[in-house]
Order: structure tokens, then sequence, then C-alpha cells
């Protein structure tokens, strides 16, 4: 059964994974399934020659995801929240899309997963058996698709951008009060993000705080000096997306590694895992040093704006009479909190079992007030 201690080999080998998420988009105008698939594989055969272990994608399901509401997030202005998860989810249907691509990564022979948006996505994904989980730093405290996850008995790895010390504890208690094989990434969620943003040092005190989890780094910066130096500072897990050109249209490509950058990635990590001498050579690069920051985790400002528009609030997924026992079939966590005006998704085990005073609509808020 996979593990973390298996895919990293007991610690000894870190596991690269490319993340290619939605770059199978590529232009503003639509294209078809077809095309998505065909630049999809087109990315995984460039990922599998580059050296990666696995490739990570990114599962959109609107309809249990994001409220029909106009935002638009500062990373990517290229589309209103909606509307941007409405395209994805409407061009990786499960037959014309995931199931090929899974198979054709299995038939070449490297690893494929994705990270669920909701527990919708979740659902359709693990459909198709995938052999770990990955948690965006948006959904770390979706708690409604971390109990889905954890259900699977499959391993977890969730990222912790935008996120404060405290939130990074509630959900890895969360995590292991459902009995989940958990790895955690240290991210900072700016696209790209300075090399002196990065807090490196963050990866020794989540080490040092975690002793008993695998800890690793999900990399937006340009360049791949700071993720070999975050395995020398004891990563086991390097994520960084991967694109064939920076300046395609969409919200990741510009923050993504070409594959002869990813490859000069790999082989410069794989060429440090087998001299560990060579550590402290890349520790001491002036681009490492300057990103080191202080051995605690730090929640930066040019991160927070994202809150308001990736935290989730509790909805109602269907229409809920009064007098109703909430079960869990019948919440969704839905983005934007701040407009959803639901509860923060962390509440969830507090709704769970309570009685509904009021009927609710599908997706009307779920708030204590009507609950008893």
């Amino acid at each position: 059964m996979t593990s973390w201690k298996s895919l990293t080999n007991n610690g000894t080998k870190t596991f690269i994974i490319a993340e290619i998420g939605k770059n199978q988009i590529k232009t503003e105008e639509e294209r078809s399934v077809e095309e998505y698939l065909k630049n999809a594989k087109e990315l995984v055969k460039l990922a599998k020659e580059s050296g990666a272990d696995a490739v990570k994608f990114q599962t959109h399901w609107v309809h249990d995801e994001q409220l029909n509401i106009d935002v638009t997030s500062p990373h990517f202005k290229g589309a209103d929240r909606y509307s941007w998860v409405t395209r994805n989810t409407k061009s990786t249907p499960f037959h014309e899309f995931w199931l090929p691509l899974k198979k054709y990564c299995d038939e070449i022979g490297i690893m494929f997963f994705s990270t669920p948006m909701s527990k919708g996505a979740a659902w359709i994904l693990n459909q198709l058996n995938v052999p770990i989980w990955k948690v965006g730093s948006g959904d770390l405290l979706d708690f409604p698709t971390l109990e889905f996850m954890s259900k699977t008995k499959k391993p977890i790895v969730f990222s912790t951008g935008m996120s404060t010390w405290e939130e990074t504890q509630k959900a890895i208690d969360f995590l292991r009060r459902n009995h989940a094989d958990i790895a955690m990434l240290h991210c900072i969620s700016k696209y790209p993000a300075p090399p002196e943003d990065l807090h490196l040092a963050t990866i020794e005190f989540y080490k040092e705080q975690f002793p008993d989890l695998t800890i690793g780094f999900s990399d937006h910066s340009i360049g791949y000096e700071s993720a070999v130096a975050a395995v020398a500072l004891g990563a086991q897990i390097i994520e960084k997306h991967f694109s064939t050109d920076r300046t395609h249209w969409g919200a990741d490509h510009k923050v993504s590694m070409h594959p002869d950058e990813f490859r000069t990635m790999v082989n410069s990590i794989r060429e440090l895992e087998l001299n560990p001498s060579k550590k402290q050579e890349w520790l001491n690069k002036d681009i490492v040093k300057r990103g080191m920051g202080e051995k605690k985790k730090t929640m930066l400002e040019g991160e927070a704006v994202f809150r308001q528009y990736f935290r989730k609030s509790l909805m109602a997924g269907q229409s809920i009479k009064a007098g109703t026992v909430i079960t869990e079939d019948m919440v969704y966590a839905m983005r934007p909190q701040i407009y959803a005006k639901g509860l923060p998704s962390e509440r969830y085990e507090e709704v769970i079992g309570k009685i509904v005073t009021k009927d609710l609509n599908k997706y009307d808020p779920i708030t204590f007030d009507i609950l008893k």
C-alpha cells in the first residue's frame, strides 16, 4: 500500500512532483476537450522525461466549489472565479479527459494524481483510484473534503500557504483524528514568489515541530536553487509548476518551470542525495540566504489577500426542510467565504447532527442561528 514512507524510501529519496495543474489550457479562447487532453499528455510525457516521480493536475467540480458570485482573484485576472472554475469543470469530463489521461500516465510509468478543489471533485478522482491526495493551500480548512479523503485511507499531502500557524495545527489535528497518513508542504502563496519571501527556514521549523511527518516544499518561485536548498534543509517532497511556455494564457504558466529547467533541478537534487556533503554549498548561495527568513510559520501580507477568495463557507448542498437532522451529504464547503456568509468550513464537525430550524434552499448559508 502507498505511504509517505514508501514514496520517499524511508526519507532517503525526494519525491518530485511536476505540478501541471490546469496548464493544459493555453489560450483565452476555449478549445476542444480533445485538444486539452493532447496538451495534457504532452506535458505528462515531458515531465516523465524531465525526471518527475509524479504529475499532478487540478480537478474542479463547480457545483460544490464556487458560488456564482462575481469575484476575480488578484493572481489571475484573466477570468472571474466562477467562469474559470466552470470552464475547468466542462473542459475535463471524466470519460473523455480524466480516464484516458490516467490510463496514459499508467502506460508510460509515471504516477498520476490531482488536487480536488471540492468534495465533489474528490469523488470524481476517487473513481480513478488515485494513489495519493493533494490539498491546496486554499482548502487547508475544507474539513468536508479532508474527511472524505481520510476515509479512503490514502496518503494526504497539504500545502500551508496563506495560512496561520494556528490554522496549520488545526488542519493537522483534524487529519490525525481521522487517522490520515499526512505530509505537509511549506508554501508561500505568491505568484511568483520572490526568493526573499520564501522563508525556507520554515521547513526546519516544521521538521522540529512534527518529527513524525514527511515535510516538503511547494515552490512558486522562478528558478530551481531554492527547491534544491529546501532538500538540503530536509524537504522530502518537492512540487514545482510545469509548462512549456511561461507566456501561455492561464493562472499558473507564469510561475512554471520549463522541461529543461525541471530536469536541471531533478539532477541537482539527485546529486545532492548521493553526496550530502554538498548541502552547505547550496545553502551558501546568495539567492538561498536571501530567502531563509525566520524559523517559524509566517503568513505574509501578500498571501493574506488571497484568503477572501479561496477560503470556504458551509452551505446547504440541497433543499433541507425545517426539523431535518444535518448529515454529511447535505453540506457543501464553497468559495468565496467573504460573500458566502456561511460558517467557516472548519466548523463542519459542529454542524453535523444538528437540527435545522427553518427551510433551507440549495446554496443557502448554514449558520448557528438556524441550528439547534
